[in-house]
């Protein structure tokens, strides 16, 4: 029996297009997050509307991800990181909630941590894409499970 990552368990099944898509959406969303809250401390004030809004709509994507992963059996290898995209992400939430200034001293860093995070499970998500999809003698997608 050889051993197969839990990331390509059921290849035969894909990966859904809306799970590939919040995978690749997030970390640009956290990229505009950085760049909104740049221009809104050193530009125009006015813009940490734009960032609040940005960073409730990345609600979406994060749990689309954590969602996937818990609800559909060939995804469930994406569990850890998704997870921990989604409780970085619930984070950093709470820590802009307050306005407090020790919390808000840690959002910057958990922000970057949720970056880090993001870019990880997106890299896994296309490892996972690019796998050869093993086809049988009638032409139909072969579903690849741990015991293959």
């Amino acid at each position: 029996m050889t051993k197969m990552h839990d990331t390509f368990v059921d290849l035969g099944r894909g990966t859904p297009v809306w799970f590939t898509w919040s995978a690749r959406v997030l970390p640009v969303g956290l990229l505009a997050q950085f760049l909104s809250a740049g221009s809104a401390l050193f530009q125009n004030g006015e813009l940490w509307g734009i960032h609040a809004a940005i960073g409730g709509i990345l609600a979406v994507p994060a749990l689309a991800l954590v969602g996937g992963s818990l609800s559909l059996s060939w995804l469930r290898g994406f569990g850890w990181w998704s997870g921990l995209v989604f409780i970085l992400y619930v984070s950093q939430v709470l820590l802009a909630a307050g306005s407090q200034p020790l919390p808000l001293s840690f959002h910057p860093f958990n922000g970057a941590l949720l970056l880090t995070a993001s870019l990880v499970l997106l890299a896994k998500v296309e490892r996972r894409r690019t796998q050869p999809v093993v086809l049988d003698s009638d032409g139909a997608r072969q579903r690849r499970s741990y015991s293959d």
